[in-house]
């Protein structure tokens, strides 16, 4: 089983419960590792938080069922999970992320205070 959250804390605690069915788990707050752990064919379930801020939940509907249309996420939705993946693209630096997403460094200091992706 793989577990995928954006803190080690959610994860460890999505997977304790597995674990204590004796069922092994794989733990990984890492898109990208996650991404290659799903590759594994041992792996054969996947405990996704839902809080990771670069999911995109219209898209996960889309895959689990793709003949039932998906009503538009709001906006604030779509910006953060934009964001937080232009910042995972450049690697945290916030001045060229501002510069990608074509806003003032004080915007993307103000977005990211508002969606909570400040670190803080």
């Amino acid at each position: 089983m793989l577990v995928v959250a954006a803190e080690r804390e959610r994860a460890e605690q999505l997977a304790q419960p597995a674990r204590a069915a004796g069922v092994p788990v794989e733990v990984s707050t890492d898109i990208a590792a996650a991404r290659a752990a799903l590759t594994d064919p041992a792996i054969d379930a996947l405990a996704l938080d839902l809080t990771v801020p670069t999911l995109d939940r219209a898209a996960l509907l889309v895959a689990l069922d793709p003949g039932t249309p998906v009503p538009p996420e709001p906006l604030d939705d779509v910006e953060r999970r934009h964001i937080a993946r232009t910042l995972a693209f450049t690697g945290g630096n916030r001045r060229h992320t501002a510069q990608l997403l074509g806003i003032a460094r004080s915007t993307l200091l103000f977005k990211l205070r508002r969606y909570g992706l400040d670190g803080g």
